[in-house]
């Protein structure tokens, strides 16, 4: 006959190994169970883009939907209302932004050369998604505006950056960098309102709306730096490349 104490024993030691691994079966499940949602939102996002383009600004849920090869329950399951799926687009048109606009604005060229690039990879963008630029800059976020405003943030990020930037170099010619903020959301607000001008009329072609805005930044630099004494060639690279990273969470510029 099997004593008292084995039988007692047995099942706990085997209870607590069940247990164990079924902690670790349910946690392995829970993170594959994430990675899909998060990959499935991903997907929505996209076929929300694609949305855009066909139905403009104004899509519903149901074009989405559409668009997804799902129902809006399924859609629904992902997204808490319109509002968080125009918020997710928001994120997500700032990171193809950011995609683009930071190899630019790193770039080690000479400095006019650097402004049109970086310049050509904001107008390329919206180019590219002028519906989602519209969306985000007119309307669309207004039932999440108190917590959540892209375009603003976005703004505000690469002014920040840009401020950074300017000041850095304007201390490298022992320039009085205190211009350098002001100067920077100038910028950044001029080259936003010309864009926004562009989408709207089209009178000229990307190349050339960047090739205006390039000579006008460029003479405001040219202009300043002249009045210091400091000629810079427009055609030659910086001794000194400052490189910029743009992030919600972190604005900083390092010497390259």
């Amino acid at each position: 006959m099997t004593p008292v104490i084995d039988r007692v024993k047995r099942p706990s030691k085997q209870s607590a190994s069940a247990k164990s691994t079924e902690a670790a079966t349910g946690d392995a499940r829970r993170d594959r169970w994430r990675k899909h949602r998060i990959a499935r939102r991903a997907e929505f996002v996209e076929a929300a883009l694609r949305a855009l383009d066909t139905h403009g600004p104004d899509l519903g849920m149901e074009d989405v939907a559409a668009e997804a090869g799902v129902t809006k329950p399924v859609l629904y399951r992902h997204f808490d209302d319109k509002a968080d799926l125009y918020l997710a687009l928001g994120q997500r048109g700032t990171e193809i932004l950011f995609q683009r606009l930071i190899p630019a604005i790193n770039a080690e060229l000479a400095p006019v050369p650097r402004i049109r690039m970086a310049l050509d990879a904001f107008f390329t963008v919206i180019e590219e998604h002028p519906n989602l630029y519209r969306l985000l800059a007119h309307g669309g976020l207004q039932e999440k505006l108190a917590q959540s405003d892209v375009v603003a943030e976005d703004k505000q990020v690469i002014a920040t950056a840009l401020t950074a930037l300017l000041g850095d170099y304007m201390r490298m010619f022992s320039m009085d960098s205190g211009a350098a903020e002001p100067w920077a959301h100038g910028i950044v607000g001029m080259v936003q309102n010309t864009g926004e001008w562009w989408l709207d009329r089209r009178s000229m072609s990307r190349d050339s709306v960047v090739e205006y805005l390039t000579q006008i930044i460029w003479a405001a630099i040219d202009g300043l730096t002249r009045q210091q004494g400091v000629a810079i060639d427009p055609n030659l690279p910086l001794e000194e490349n400052k490189v910029v990273r743009l992030g919600r969470d972190q604005e900083q510029t390092d010497a390259g």
